[in-house]
């Protein structure tokens, strides 16, 4: 697999759903929970297996809301630290299929649904698994107070099992690992496993097993800078802190702070993965879906200043609480206004002769243009007289973000 090639659908997506669903929504605080509490694999167990009921789980609704919100790839969680799997493997009874009250191969309808709806599919596995009696029990182990020596040959042998079972039976886009630490490492082989995954699909994506990931996965943040144009997706939340259902976290992020996330993300080169915690019964949060369904009311004006988008060419510095994303393709730059100025804005490094036509995207309303013809410091820079001014109307767009789409002239 090139470079180019997988770079050309994962970051012409730029905006993906990250789904974390499991038996952790159950105790609905964290999905590191059993380590917290540290609770044995009994308990938990005993506790949540025999009761998980996702009565309304609707994968086809799932997909209907990201793809009206405008997503285009989908991390879908089959097993997390605890070891819990949400498919139907051979190589435990602790999974989807044998839960009494569940029986449902959970990945493979979400895998059906989402592909129907023309998203792609990354499909996200733990490296840990608390639950396997051979997996080491190292410091976030639940049962890290009784630490004993353990084989963990079996649990890698395991672990490959597992992998290459999902690969053959769902045929991911994304492979995406999380739990590596440097205490661990020496257990997966990843190596070994690379070369298993590459051999059965030479164009999937790997994320996140040491040593051979093909994009990186900040969590919470967005990089300073992409100069190198490295690929990269930022993970971020829906609301409070935790990636797993928590019913008692009121902060939600708004329409307005989802849409220019995902505009910072795509100004700096990168993709927005944004998380959901579904509850245990399957149910998307009803606020989250409210919220995408008005994110994706933006996108359907606003697409094409997402997709297919990165940052701005160098020497090209936005106005003040303003974004650029940039098509390199159609040579056409985008202009996203956090905040709304008062009948124009100057466009720094950017002169009249670098620009053919100038419009509002949502409407596409032609929009004047002007020269200055003052000398300004900007960010400790001088701009120069000369540079471009783009005359607004006075009333603002009824859009989350106003967009002004710039017709650039090819060199």
């Amino acid at each position: 697999m090139t470079e180019k090639n997988y770079r050309k659908w994962f970051e012409q997506c730029r905006f993906g759903l990250f789904i974390h669903w499991g038996l952790y929504a159950m105790r609905s605080a964290h999905e590191w929970q059993q380590s917290f509490d540290k609770m044995p694999t009994g308990e938990y167990e005993k506790l949540y297996f025999n009761r998980f009921e996702p009565d309304l789980y609707d994968p086809v609704q799932w997909a209907e809301t990201a793809r009206s919100a405008g997503m285009k790839y989908v991390v879908f969680t089959a097993k997390h630290h605890d070891g819990f799997c949400m498919w139907d493997t051979k190589y435990t009874d602790f999974n989807s299929m044998k839960a009494p009250l569940c029986r449902r191969d959970l990945i493979g309808e979400a895998v059906t649904a989402f592909r129907n709806a023309g998203i792609k599919i990354g499909i996200y596995y733990s490296l840990p698994d608390w639950h396997h009696p051979n997996y080491v029990i190292d410091a976030r182990h639940p049962l890290r107070d009784n630490k004993v020596e353990r084989d963990y040959l079996p649990y890698r042998e395991f672990l490959h099992n597992q992998v290459m079972e999902l690969m053959q039976k769902y045929s991911p886009d994304i492979l995406w690992f999380d739990g590596d630490y440097p205490d661990t490492r020496h257990i997966w082989d990843a190596e070994e496993l690379n070369r298993k995954i590459r051999e059965a699909n030479p164009d999937i994506l790997v994320n996140r097993l040491p040593g051979f990931s093909d994009f990186l996965s900040p969590e919470q943040n967005i990089p300073d800078g992409n100069d190198n144009m490295v690929c990269w997706e930022g993970c971020q939340v829906f609301r409070g802190s935790a990636w797993g259902y928590n019913r008692d976290d009121d902060h939600c992020k708004s329409s307005k702070e989802i849409v220019q996330m995902l505009i910072r993300h795509v100004s700096k080169g990168g993709n927005l993965l944004l998380n959901v915690g579904p509850d245990a019964r399957g149910n998307f949060p009803e606020t989250m879906t409210e919220r995408l369904l008005e994110v994706g009311k933006w996108m359907r004006l606003h697409s094409r200043a997402v997709y297919n988008c990165t940052m701005a060419p160098a020497g090209i510095i936005p106005p003040q609480d303003c974004h650029y994303t940039w098509n390199p393709e159609t040579a056409r730059l985008y202009l996203h206004l956090f905040s709304y100025p008062d009948r124009r804005v100057r466009l720094c490094g950017i002169n009249a002769e670098d620009v053919e036509y100038a419009q509002l995207l949502n409407d596409a309303s032609f929009l004047a243009l002007g020269v200055a013809e003052d000398r300004i410091n900007i960010n400790g820079a001088v701009d120069q007289a000369g540079s471009l001014i783009v005359n607004l109307p006075v009333k603002q767009p009824d859009v989350a973000v106003p967009v002004v789409e710039l017709f650039m002239k090819r060199k």
